[in-house]
């Protein structure tokens, strides 16, 4: 299938662009793929994934929420390495941001230490831009924008006015660079299904095995059937 991210795609330079880059050791050890690793399954398996979603999606800034059934589903060792894998081409950018907000990881996972602080910050207004919450990775071209803190209360924020705001702006800085949005599980709180709103393109995330097929069914009712992509199992033997 055609990859539908042609187009190239340039971010500016924020504060903190020029992270050193993660060793492969390093990547190994926080479970992200690289375009090179000696057992090239799971790296094909999520390129292939990034070529499907940005194919339906014409690739142009495509907004793609990835949210697990149950937690310890492994949404975000999904959403990590689908941001990944949509920058192994070195002209390619991507941008991922932590809709977790009651148990966010990818700032510890990408080596980022959110001193400018993050998503709540922005949406709860203590700032105003967002090029301050975007931040350089370990992983080349990968920018985050971290959570900044937990809220147990936070379907409010991710569903507010300030969060289509930031949106459309991460568009407008990343040149059409595609988004990557991590969410809770959907099982167990309503912001996957509130951010689900937001996003062109969903995936569902199931553990394999643990996640029962009765529970996979009614976690993706909850989504909008137009926007679900499909639903990847995790840890398949």
């Amino acid at each position: 299938m055609k990859d539908a991210l042609a187009r190239r795609e340039t971010l500016p330079v924020v504060a903190d662009s020029a992270v050193a880059p993660f060793t492969p050791a390093q990547l190994e050890e926080r479970r992200i793929v690289r375009h090179d690793m000696a057992d090239p399954r799971q790296a094909d398996a999520f390129r292939d994934l990034r070529t499907q979603l940005l194919a339906r999606a014409n690739g142009a800034g495509v907004v793609t929420l990835v949210a697990p059934v149950s937690r310890g589903s492994g949404g975000s060792y999904v959403a990590v390495n689908l941001a990944a894998a949509m920058v192994f081409d070195e002209t390619r950018t991507a941008i991922l941001v932590d809709c977790n907000l009651r148990s966010p990881v990818l700032h510890d996972r990408l080596g980022v230490t959110a001193d400018r602080g993050g998503l709540v910050d922005y949406l709860e207004g203590r700032i105003t831009t967002p090029e301050t919450i975007l931040y350089g990775t370990g992983v080349p071209r990968l920018m985050l924008v971290p959570a900044g803190g937990r809220r147990e209360a936070s379907g409010d924020l991710l569903g507010s006015q300030r969060m289509r705001q930031l949106l459309h702006a991460l568009r407008t800085i990343g040149n059409g660079a595609p988004i990557v949005l991590d969410a809770a599980a959907v099982s167990s709180a309503p912001d996957g299904r509130i951010v689900s709103e937001l996003a062109e393109l969903s995936v569902l995330v199931a553990r394999y095995g643990r996640d029962s097929g009765s529970a996979v069914r009614e976690t993706a009712a909850v989504l909008d059937p137009a926007h679900l992509a499909g639903v990847v199992f995790n840890r398949v033997p």
